[in-house]
């Protein structure tokens, strides 16, 4: 870390849970961020202003008027543009330094598994149940902790599955992917828009925490947020060993 690092940081290497060895351990991660909408805005913005080493932006997307009411990496003069290379102009205007990867397109199964085995941290910030499904088993197979978001009218929700804990629950555990699931857009049912911030902001806190060993990811809990009244509900989420993913094996 040269001087400018030093004294860019230095709010968080005053942090005694941080400090010089956290800062370093962000700056050498790699976060895969998935969807750079409503979510993956704040989570990318601050992963962004703390140094991360390598962000991956993926989102096939493109930049619409409609987004900007909650969509905080994006512009008017970027409407039309891809999503992804939108958030990397707006990323690199804060952080110079930062190293940006951006993927236009939506990732399959097959290619979310190239991609997550090269992350040290995952960031669902999608929208849609089969690409939270294919995500998770990415993360499964190749060990590495899934933060999930998400957030429509004015509910939210945060969790975080570390199949590098064998306690630890996966996303298939609490949403197994043969339930039927009603899916729910922004553009059907509205969105709170400083939700999506507060919910995606969290995400990187918790991004953070496990690239830098500072603190207790919240592993194995469902933090609901009912955005009306500002309370949250905080649900423990036992692992389930008969899970079609992460479930034990059976001879």
């Amino acid at each position: 870390m040269d001087d400018a690092q030093l004294l860019r940081y230095s709010r968080h290497i005053l942090l005694n849970e941080l400090g010089v060895d956290g800062q370093q351990r962000i700056m050498q991660g790699r976060a895969l961020v998935i969807g750079v909408g409503g979510l993956g805005s704040p989570a990318t913005l601050y992963l962004a202003t703390a140094g991360i080493g390598h962000l991956i932006l993926v989102d096939h997307d493109t930049v619409d008027l409609t987004n900007l009411q909650r969509q905080i990496a994006h512009t008017e003069a970027r409407v039309g543009q891809p999503k992804a290379e939108s958030a990397r102009q707006t990323l690199l205007a804060i952080n110079s330094q930062l190293k940006i990867t951006t993927l236009n397109e939506r990732a399959d199964a097959r290619r979310l598994h190239t991609l997550v085995a090269d992350a040290d941290v995952v960031l669902d910030c999608s929208d849609n149940f089969a690409t939270r499904q294919a995500l998770n088993a990415a993360c499964v197979q190749h060990g590495v902790p899934l933060v999930s978001g998400a957030a429509i009218r004015f509910d939210g929700q945060l969790a975080v599955y570390d199949p590098r804990q064998p306690d630890s629950p996966c996303y298939a555990c609490v949403f197994p992917p043969e339930t039927v699931f009603e899916e729910t857009r922004c553009a059907t049912m509205g969105v709170f828009a400083p939700l999506v911030g507060i919910i995606g902001s969290m995400q990187a806190a918790e991004a953070l925490k496990l690239l830098s060993g500072a603190g207790e990811p919240a592993v194995g809990r469902l933090l609901m947020l009912d955005g009306r009244n500002m309370t949250w509900t905080d649900i423990r989420l036992p692992r389930n060993p008969l899970c079609t993913v992460c479930g034990d094996p059976h001879p």
